[in-house]
């Protein structure tokens, strides 16, 4: 939990940096190797809750990566 809160402080102040929203981005502490939080829920993480951003279209909020990947809107671009 401690290592998840430390990257996530740490992306967060790049997402700051480069001009972007922090609360538009999910912040998802998985394992790759275990398979937790990547498909679905796990258990082995009590201590995470849930992910939640803000969009135009209101608030979302999610467990897994997968759910986050899913929601995710591509940002709007100059033409």
């Amino acid at each position: 939990e401690s290592r998840f809160e430390e990257i996530k402080k740490d992306v967060t102040t790049y997402i700051k940096k480069i001009g972007s929203n922090p609360a538009t981005v999910p912040f998802v502490p998985k394992s790759g190797w275990n398979g937790d939080n990547m498909l679905v829920a796990s258990t082995n993480m009590p201590w995470y809750k849930v992910w939640n951003i803000e969009r135009k279209s209101g608030k979302v909020e999610g467990k897994p990566l997968l759910q986050a990947l899913e929601i995710m809107e591509p940002p709007s671009r100059p033409t």
